[in-house]
C-alpha cells in the first residue's frame, strides 16, 4: 500500500515523501497514529494545504521576528555590575542578565537565544549575537558600566 508520511518514522521516511509499505503496517501503525495518509488524490490535497499552511506561518514569523530585530539594532544595552580593582567583575555578566536587561525594556528574547563571543569578566562594549529566528539574527551592543 502507497501511503504519504506526515510524520518522519524512523528506518522508513521522512515527512511528505511518498513510501510502499505492507497493508498491515499502513492500517495497523501508520494510520492510526495519524504518521501518514493514504496516497490519493485527497491525500496529495491535504498534503499541500498542510505545506501551505506551514509556509505562512513561517513567513508570519519572520515578519514579526524582524520587526523586533529592527527594533533591538536601535537600542543599546547597558548593565550595571559590582566592579573591583582594575575594572574586573565579581563575576561574570551572564546570558541570563543580558535576558533579564532585554525582558525589562520589553524585548521577548530567551536565553537560549543569547551567544556570547567571549565572557564578559570586565567593564566596557561587548558585542552579542542574538539569534530571533533561523533566518534572523542580530549582533547587539553591551556596555558593562561600574554599578
Amino acid at each position: 500500500m502507497e501511503v504519504i508520511l506526515l510524520q518522519d518514522v524512523e528506518r522508513l521516511g521522512k515527512a511528505g515523501e511518498h513510501v510502499n509499505v505492507r497493508d498491515g503496517f499502513s492500517r495497523n501503525y501508520l494510520l492510526p497514529r495519524k504518521l501518514a495518509i493514504l496516497s490519493s488524490e485527497g491525500g496529495l490535497k491535504f498534503l499541500e494545504a498542510k505545506k501551505k499552511r506551514a509556509e505562512e506561518k513561517r513567513k508570519k514569523e519572520v515578519a514579526e521576528v524582524t520587526q523586533l530585530a529592527e527594533r533591538l539594532e536601535k537600542w543599546s544595552c547597558v548593565i550595571k555590575a559590582k566592579v573591583g580593582e582594575e575594572g574586573k567583575l565579581f563575576g561574570s555578566v551572564t546570558r541570563q542578565d543580558i535576558a533579564s536587561r532585554l525582558q525589562s525594556e520589553g524585548f521577548n528574547v530567551d536565553k537560549r537565544q543569547i551567544d556570547l563571543f567571549e565572557p564578559i569578566h570586565r567593564v566596557g562594549k561587548y558585542q552579542v549575537r542574538v539569534r530571533l529566528h533561523a533566518e534572523v539574527e542580530r549582533t547587539l551592543q553591551v556596555t558593562v558600566v561600574q554599578e
